[in-house]
């Protein structure tokens, strides 16, 4: 039994896709979208069926996964769910794709992390990252004495949805190596890889008033869209997605 479980922990894991369309069937872009913590890939439904729906859209091909531990993916206690995990399951699932078209990641609150992650350490490999509601931390908030509380704050806020969530291995290790890694601030003001910022005006989660600091230390690469809403893939936000695609497309 011991060695079957060591197996599994060193297979080559890939994420599991749960949706992969071009209407035109030619694709000249490639979205691939990665949701946030104690989600799936449901997280973008309304999303697709809005862009898919828009003839600007039709030479776009736009790819799901549900990340490791959420969804359909592969799920196993032993594992660590940080970015070795995940990033390692993503590049290969991406290698599946054969994707010959410029590539953009659009993630949303904890997926803006993990896409981000991934440009970072794939320099030549993505084209864009349109990151949706970030939640974007600094040290000083990770040190602050009040922010264990308002983490608690979103604890609870998932488990009305789901309360068997903070039990969670993936939830757990996801929230403590990814969400709260102390990195993930460098990361963005240290990126290369060109990124548009997109938020709610009302968002609770993100710590909104650290974005234009954030854009402030890296401005050839990072741009910001606020919007009206709160943490959600809304329709205000996907609006914006569409923009900034079909600026793509027209370049």
């Amino acid at each position: 039994m011991i060695s079957i479980k060591y197996d599994l922990l060193h297979m080559p894991i890939e994420l599991t896709k749960t949706h992969d369309h071009c209407a035109s069937g030619k694709p000249r872009l490639t979205v691939v979208m990665l949701h946030g913590i104690a989600s799936s890939s449901i997280t973008f439904r309304n999303a697709l069926r809005y862009l898919e729906g828009t003839q600007s859209m039709a030479d776009v091909r736009f790819v799901t996964f549900d990340l490791l531990g959420s969804g359909k993916s592969y799920k196993n206690n032993k594992l660590k769910y940080g970015y070795t995990d995940q990033l390692a399951a993503l590049q290969r699932s991406l290698a599946r794709l054969r994707i010959d078209t410029p590539l953009i990641l659009l993630g949303h609150s904890m997926g803006t992390f993990i896409s981000t992650r991934y440009a970072a350490t794939h320099k030549k490999a993505i084209h864009k990252l349109i990151l949706c509601s970030p939640p974007i931390y600094t040290e000083a908030d990770l040190d602050n004495p009040a922010f264990p509380e308002a983490i608690e704050g979103f604890k609870k806020a998932v488990s009305a949805r789901n309360s068997k969530i903070l039990k969670d291995a993936a939830f757990n290790n996801e929230m403590k190596n990814i969400v709260m890694n102390r990195k993930n601030y460098k990361t963005l003001t240290e990126l290369t890889t060109p990124a548009v910022l997109i938020y709610g005006d009302a968002d609770p989660y993100i710590a909104s008033q650290n974005i234009p600091a954030t854009i402030k230390k890296n401005p050839k690469y990072l741009s910001a869209i606020k919007t009206v809403g709160r943490h959600g893939m809304s329709h205000e936000k996907y609006y914006k997605v569409r923009e900034i695609l079909e600026d793509e497309l027209n370049a």
